[in-house]
């Protein structure tokens, strides 16, 4: 039955000039037909007349391809297809961001202010930071108009990668006032992590757009997404990567202990500015933006 509804809608089709609109439009009337033909065949209509009487409850190919072609012609992609985001992700977001006011309010007062008991510029920053991991990561489950959701377990480590940043963040802040070793180096620690874990999910992060976004991106293209077209290449800036990062680790304690803590966090400034570096040169390697195929 597949095969005869293929058939027949090819055989509508037939003469109408192939554009990628139309060709989302067939795909389309494909799965609307699939389902019509099963209703169809579930009040006892043989199967061969239930794809017949499917097609013909379409009308004019033609003229239903003209109104397409109207419509998208009329009003960019992002128009047509446009998403609006779901209240109950909106009433979400709106009240972990009212939350967040108290224990941003907590570190700043505990930062700048009077002297705040131990616990709380502690529970502050873990509060604030976790709240940010899941405002971040839910909404990147949401659809929007140009991407589709992102997986469970991605938006997860997108997640946890912002509460790491949040994280050193807090303790930066709460290292202004007393004991500011022990804060810069959780913030030092936490500060590395989230930049290995952004640095991961950057590279092995597939296509998520849509197919209208996709088609526009073709048609600007001038260099390669480098990291999709060479698995090699993503592996060798993860390892380039994850060395630098020990050797900043490693050079900010260093620093810390010998010439003092308030110059430390120029070894995490400077692996950042390596890491940026290869990067480049990774992505924008002469001679790679317009790759040619391998050979048989």
């Amino acid at each position: 039955m597949t095969d005869k509804i293929h058939r027949l809608l090819d055989e509508a089709f037939a003469g109408v000039d192939t554009t990628a609109e139309v060709q989302d439009l067939k795909e389309e009337m494909r799965a609307n037909l699939s389902v019509r033909v099963a209703e169809l065949e579930r009040t006892g209509l043989p199967a061969d007349a239930a794809a017949q009487r499917a097609i013909s409850e379409l009308g004019d190919i033609r003229s239903i391809v003209d109104d397409t072609r109207a419509v998208t012609g009329s009003a960019p992609p992002w128009a047509t297809q446009r998403v609006r985001p779901r209240p109950s992700y909106v009433v979400r977001t709106v009240v972990l961001a009212t939350i967040a006011t108290v224990p941003l309010a907590a570190i700043v007062f505990a930062a700048f202010g009077d002297a705040v008991p131990r616990p709380w510029p502690v529970v502050s920053v873990i509060v604030l930071a976790v709240i940010g991991g899941v405002i971040v990561g839910d909404a990147l489950r949401q659809e929007t108009t140009t991407n589709y959701p992102m997986p469970r377990r991605r938006s997860l480590g997108y997640g946890v990668a912002t509460t790491l940043v949040l994280v050193a963040a807090g303790c930066g802040a709460l290292a202004v006032r007393n004991e500011p070793l022990p804060w810069l180096i959780a913030g030092g620690l936490a500060l590395a992590a989230s930049i290995v874990a952004f640095t991961y999910l950057g590279a092995t992060q597939t296509n998520r757009h849509k197919p209208w976004v996709v088609r526009l991106e073709a048609q600007h293209q001038e260099i390669g997404d480098r990291f999709t077209q060479d698995p090699a290449a993503a592996a060798r800036f993860g390892l380039y990567t994850a060395a630098i990062w020990l050797i900043a680790l490693a050079a900010f304690v260093v620093l810390g202990f010998t010439v003092g803590w308030a110059w430390s966090w120029l070894a995490l400034l400077a692996g950042l500015v390596v890491m940026m570096i290869t990067l480049a040169r990774t992505l924008f390697a002469p001679g790679w933006s317009d790759p040619k195929p391998p050979e048989a």
